[in-house]
């Protein structure tokens, strides 16, 4: 097993820890169990429990970076991007975090938020780049391209903190607040 791959496993396995139980009850052997290492090759990795949660909370930026790049590489056009996008950020937490991880530890995940939303931001406004100009506030010069990146996130993120009970029409929402038409939409997911 390679030392990144052994790294990116105990990540992977304390992200489910997290979201089961919540930080008060993570113990690092169950991160091991978990990950299906050595207690001492985790303790190689990470020493204590708050550099583990630390690098968890850098995973996970990383993560979301990671899946937008893959967008922008498999979407050029600037509006198949932002659909794409906009669906990735309404699965994105869901996805990545589990069904209750507010539930299981609430300061931490507000906290691992709060932390990420200037990175994610970032991120974000990078990687749609050309595409953020296609939303009409964008246009029109009244929101820039990080100030739009933002509200996305910001609108992601309450999705993640109280879920919407139809996430398809969270989505269509954003959709059509992003000038997507359904036509363009069909085009673009074709």
């Amino acid at each position: 097993m390679s030392t990144l791959r052994t790294s990116e496993l105990i990540l992977a396995a304390a992200r489910r820890c997290v979201s089961e139980r919540g930080t008060g009850k993570l113990t690092l052997s169950a991160v091991a169990a978990e990950a299906g290492v050595s207690r001492p090759t985790l303790y190689h990795w990470f020493p204590n429990k708050a550099l583990l949660l630390g690098a968890l909370s850098a995973y996970e930026v990383e993560q979301f970076d990671l899946g937008l790049q893959a967008l922008a590489g498999a979407h050029r056009s600037p509006t198949r991007r932002l659909d794409a996008t906009l669906r990735y950020l309404v699965t994105y937490l869901d996805n990545s975090m589990g069904p209750d991880p507010i539930g299981a530890d609430p300061a931490f995940a507000l906290q691992s938020l709060a932390d990420s939303l200037g990175p994610h931001v970032e991120s974000l406004a990078r990687v749609l780049g050309d595409a953020l100009d296609e939303l009409p506030t964008v246009r029109s010069g009244a929101l820039s391209r990080q100030q739009a990146a933002e509200m996305f996130l910001r609108v992601a993120y309450s999705h993640y903190l109280v879920p919407h009970r139809d996430p398809e029409g969270l989505l269509a929402t954003l959709r059509r607040f992003a000038g997507l038409s359904d036509r363009m939409v069909v085009r673009a997911t074709a």
